[in-house]
């Protein structure tokens, strides 16, 4: 099973490096199989160890330059970081990344070998006009990516889910995964939106889900380490 973090813009440097500490402990509980990610916010960056895999939130798809605002590969090797997420639907709403943009993001960080976590989703008008339409409005979200990549994971994050409270339910997550699954040839199929203690044994335990990619419950190393150890 796999854990992922997204801090989002959330903890600074030093409150990252305590959750570090503290999640080391907590970790040696945990099924050896299980992978654990971390996403901090770019400020937080480091080469930090242990049994846990750090990924960067965003990167520009360059090695450096002359990118206002930006982090390119030099920054991340610094801190020897392989692991991205790429298509998030905060980025593509509030970033205007379009789905053009995305698929370069993600052929630039192939060519480049990193692990990429890819994430998908549909708005709650989409949902509501049928199984059909959601479908077809992610896999429209596969267009100019590679899903015969080696290194690739997808998170299915239903746009509406995310940090509302309100997690899809069992028949939702189990349909929408088990099409999904097929269509990204088997790949490793994430589920995130409103993933927290109380429902995770729940959504990991449904067929098709391979793990989660967690938001606001990730923030404290107690709740998310919980999520883990479950």
């Amino acid at each position: 099973m796999i854990y992922a973090a997204n801090f989002k813009t959330n903890h600074t440097r030093k409150s990252t490096e305590n959750y570090i500490v503290e999640l080391n402990e907590k970790l040696r509980a945990k099924h050896p199989e299980d992978k654990v990610y971390i996403f901090p916010p770019a400020t937080a960056l480091n080469d930090y160890e242990g049994d846990f895999t750090i990924g960067t939130q965003n990167a520009y798809a360059a090695h450096n330059g002359a990118y206002t605002g930006e982090i390119g590969l030099e920054q991340l090797d610094e801190f020897g970081i392989k692991t991205i997420l790429i298509g998030h639907s905060e980025r593509r709403e509030y970033m205007a990344e379009t789905q053009e943009k995305a698929a370069a993001k993600f052929s630039f960080f192939q060519k480049q070998d990193f692990e990429i976590i890819y994430c998908i989703g549909e708005p709650l008008e989409i949902r509501e006009k049928g199984f059909e339409a959601v479908m077809q409005y992610l896999l429209a979200q596969f267009e100019g990516i590679d899903i015969g990549y080696d290194k690739l994971i997808v998170a299915y994050e239903p746009i509406w889910a995310i940090g509302t409270g309100r997690s899809a339910t069992v028949e939702e997550i189990s349909t929408t995964h088990r099409a999904l699954k097929k269509a990204i040839n088997d790949k490793p199929l994430l589920y995130g939106g409103s993933v927290k203690p109380a429902n995770i044994k729940e959504i990991t335990s449904i067929a098709g889900v391979d793990g989660v990619l967690v938001g606001s419950a990730s923030l404290d190393v107690e709740s998310f380490s919980q999520m883990v150890l479950s």
